[in-house]
């Protein structure tokens, strides 16, 4: 690591996608992530790389998926209207097979609704935002040094098992400025002998392809995907566990909602509440053990989001029903606040959790 910088969630993001091996960006602007376009725009060029401003998002996602059947690490960047216009491309890409990081920082929706953070495409990111059977790997950042590690973390993930990655933002991470420790420089060859690199007559040609019109061919390639998906949720799922050791109620979030929550944590614990909190790492795969096992001990969960409540469906599955889920939420941009955090759990059983 590097000695730290003082950066903003976005640049971060951007060099370190640098730093991963990426020489090849595709996007184009929209608030709140267009400083990740901006650095690109600047640094790609001095370093023999590619940044093109597509003409519209829907360009800039089958850009990344003729770069990624090449076997190069290439990237594209957008906020919620604009990842929704990806989602064809996304779908296609997934279905090919292929790797690649794709960066949401979420705005409030839906349309085009504003411009201040929100963690309302959940759905869309953990479910498959586009159509057919298939999932991303999803990192969820807490910090610009998050932004940053993960950004490399997604393009290893992704190259390891040939599948999209997607780090999922909200638009504070992405605006917030915050000291980070930049990842050194290494290189990155993987080999890729599927990928679209010329022959030279020295072996069969590949073929990067997600049509299968014999429906025998389709159903094998799902099914042997969906084998290689359950590979992922037993590895893969990262969480951090925060004073739930003896916690009788566990809080539940990500992103800039999981360090209002970790503040209310403390404050409960100054109350006499034994709070806890379980932040997702990855939201697919869903940290699905580690809320299982808080559910053996805890009386209470409470889901802090920045939505109407999404990611509480998967807390729900996870814990099997066993113990009461409350959501504790705001939308359209706006953040909860320790207090209200703090207000909601001591409502729960009369104070008494």
């Amino acid at each position: 690591m590097s000695e730290k910088v003082l950066m903003k969630g976005n640049e971060a993001i951007a060099e370190a996608a640098i730093r991963a091996g990426c020489r090849h960006y595709f996007g184009y602007p929209i608030t709140p992530q267009t400083e990740i376009a901006a650095y690109m725009a600047k640094r790609m060029p001095k370093i023999g790389g590619t940044f093109l401003q597509a003409e519209s998002e829907i360009a800039a996602i089958n850009m990344v998926y003729g770069a990624a059947s090449a076997g190069v690490r290439a990237m594209t960047s957008s906020s919620s209207p604009g990842v929704s216009l990806k989602q064809e491309g996304i779908s296609y890409i997934a279905g090919a097979d292929l790797p690649c990081l794709i960066v949401n920082c979420q705005r409030g929706g839906p349309g085009l609704g504003g411009i201040q953070p929100s963690q309302s495409d959940y759905f869309q990111a953990t479910k498959g935002g586009g159509h057919g059977d298939y999932h991303l790997i999803v990192l969820t950042p807490d910090s610009v040094q998050e932004m940053a590690d993960l950004t490399g973390l997604a393009f290893d993930l992704a190259d390891k098992y040939r599948m999209p990655a997607m780090l999922l933002a909200d638009g504070t991470m992405g605006q917030m400025m915050e000291p980070v420790a930049l990842p050194e420089e290494e290189p990155h060859e993987i080999a890729k002998p599927w990928a679209l690199t010329g022959t030279e007559m020295k072996r069969e040609h590949n073929i990067v392809n997600s049509l299968y019109l014999v429906p025998d061919e389709l159903e094998k390639f799902n099914f042997s995907r969906f084998e290689r998906y359950k590979t992922i949720e037993e590895n893969e799922a990262r969480w951090e566990s925060y004073l739930m050791d003896d916690a009788d109620v566990c809080i539940v979030a990500f992103g800039i909602a999981a360090r209002v929550s970790k503040n209310a944590v403390v404050a409960l614990r100054e109350k006499g509440v034994k709070a806890g909190l379980i932040r997702p790492i990855t939201v697919w795969p869903f940290p699905k053990k580690a809320i299982a096992e808080a559910a053996e001990h805890v009386s209470n969960f409470v889901c802090v989001e920045l939505s109407m409540g999404q990611m509480i469906e998967d807390v729900r599955l996870a814990e099997s029903c066993k113990k009461p889920v409350t959501l504790c939420n705001r939308a359209g941009g706006m953040i909860p606040t320790p207090d209200q955090i703090i207000e909601t759990v001591e409502k729960l059983e009369g104070g008494n959790v």
